[in-house]
């Protein structure tokens, strides 16, 4: 009886070593896509002025709220927005250093500021450095990963029946502080869109009611050149 639980207890050893020393068969089929990285829930920041806040349209269809419900595969928290229609890059600032948020992180953060520089004929200089200052600050909110912070270009609103025709002054001024923002921004994620505001010259269903902040519809074409910026940050192969 002794020999026969001492080979049996033998037979069952070799065989585990067996298992250890010969590794299973594996089959492999290349994903047809990048596989999404899918975390628990992102965070999102959104930091910016009235196109950020989705002046004069519902709250769910300002950018920020639609982006982070439709980022397919990703679950992300109900933005933080920092934001107030007006606000140039240096109101921006003071309201970063006097809100409560100074020492958090978030996953995503996205900043769209600048109109209003324009607007008030403020220098293109100050934006310069102010927008260097403010974008360093959204660097550090995502934790210190740049590919994390998506920048949106200023829209021209020098198409929209608010500006009375004058496009051919507003729409080079806001070209040249585009320009600062691109440049400054080339270890983030840039996204154009002020190609798709220009649209609302010959289609006023991109407007709100006001006659010059984007409609929802806009908002969403928007949306669909951010999610495939940031779902090619956040999907992993």
């Amino acid at each position: 009886m002794k020999g026969i639980i001492f080979s049996l207890l033998t037979a069952i050893t070799l065989s585990a070593c067996a298992g250890k020393n010969t590794p299973a068969p594996v089959s492999y089929n290349p994903p047809s896509k990048p596989v999404t990285v899918i975390q628990d829930t992102l965070t999102y920041l959104a930091l910016g002025d009235s196109y950020t806040i989705g002046q004069s349209v519902p709250p769910e269809q300002a950018f920020p709220n639609q982006l982070a419900n439709q980022l397919q595969g990703l679950k992300v928290n109900t933005p933080t927005i920092i934001a107030r229609t007006g606000w140039t890059t240096d109101q921006l600032i003071e309201a970063i250093q006097k809100s409560n948020i100074k020492s958090n992180t978030y996953d995503l953060v996205t900043l769209l500021i600048g109109v209003n520089d324009q607007y008030d004929g403020l220098s293109q200089e100050n934006y310069r450095i102010k927008f260097e200052q403010v974008l360093n600050t959204a660097v550090k909110f995502a934790g210190g990963i740049r590919d994390h912070v998506f920048v949106l270009s200023i829209p021209d609103y020098g198409v929209t029946p608010f500006a009375h025709g004058n496009d051919a002054v507003i729409g080079p001024e806001i070209d040249q502080f585009n320009d600062i923002n691109r440049k400054i921004s080339a270890k983030v994620n840039y996204v154009e869109i002020t190609g798709i505001s220009k649209l609302a010259a010959n289609d006023l269903t991109l407007l709100a009611t006001d006659g010059l902040h984007p409609s929802g519809k806009m908002y969403g074409m928007w949306v669909d050149k951010l999610k495939a910026a940031v779902g090619a940050v956040f999907a992993k192969k």
